[in-house]
């Protein structure tokens, strides 16, 4: 029988830790990686059954995810997030996939996202699907320092369980992902060769705004559908805001 390893990757997620190794608690082993916390995320997965190790040397999400894969020992893998759960029946499907995968070497699942404790039906945020079950040795996650993705060597197949995202549970978290995920990912654009202008950043947030609001239906998301497409134009702004300021010389010494 195909064995099965569910690899997290955590920070200063006492919050949530207990609960996603306790959803993914059905696999032959649970394996979170911990990168430096300091409120008792490393004892709380323990005592929740995962294994836990702890690399400090942050090179970005990419590259943790793929330590993380390193230390995996099952013949298939599940990528999950601290703030994220495994359904029952996502958990019922997963064991089928993985026991007759009917020659799919990958399975997408659906992610339903939550946002200020709102469940986000529309937005782009529903259905999610992403690539998180894979054979061990048939993928890799990306190099990108945020916003990472499965590489996958042979064909998908997809699954109709969900996961259960606690995104943002408040404004206050929004900002402080949005700040973060904003320079990590101006500086993916900055290596990637794409430069950055004031024109630029405030067309994509405009246009983040729009897509997100009216072409993926976010007002049918009501009053916190308006508030997400706020919050994703401004990352998106901000993004790129920050790429221009990363590609501008530094200010000139002042005269003495």
């Amino acid at each position: 029988m195909p064995t099965l390893s569910v690899i997290v990757i955590a920070r200063n997620e006492a919050r949530h830790i207990a609960d996603c190794v306790r959803s993914a608690s059905f696999a032959d082993e649970v394996v979170v990686l911990d990168s430096g916390s300091s409120d008792g995320t490393v004892e709380e997965a323990r005592a929740a059954g995962a294994k836990v190790f702890v690399e400090t040397d942050w090179q970005g999400f990419g590259t943790q995810k793929n330590r993380a894969l390193a230390l995996a020992t099952g013949d298939w893998v599940f990528s999950l997030d601290a703030d994220e759960r495994i359904t029952p029946l996502l958990r019922e499907q997963l064991a089928q996939a993985i026991a007759a995968p009917q020659g799919h070497l990958a399975f997408y699942v659906n992610r339903h996202s939550s946002f200020c404790g709102q469940f986000m039906n529309h937005s782009g945020w529903y259905p999610d699907r992403v690539l998180r079950l894979f054979r061990r040795d048939a993928a890799r996650f990306s190099d990108d320092l945020v916003h990472e993705r499965v590489l996958a060597e042979g064909p998908a197949g997809r699954l109709s369980g969900e996961l259960l995202h606690e995104s943002m549970r408040d404004l206050e978290s929004a900002l402080v992902k949005l700040d973060r995920y904003s320079s990590a990912g101006a500086r993916d654009l900055q290596r990637r060769g794409v430069r950055g202008s004031l024109a630029s950043a405030i067309a994509h947030g405009a246009w983040a705004f729009f897509r997100t609001y009216v072409l993926r239906r976010g007002f049918l998301d009501g009053a916190l559908g308006f508030v997400l497409a706020v919050s994703v134009a401004e990352g998106t702004y901000y993004r790129y805001l920050k790429l221009w300021l990363l590609d501008r010389p530094p200010p000139a010494e002042p005269p003495r």
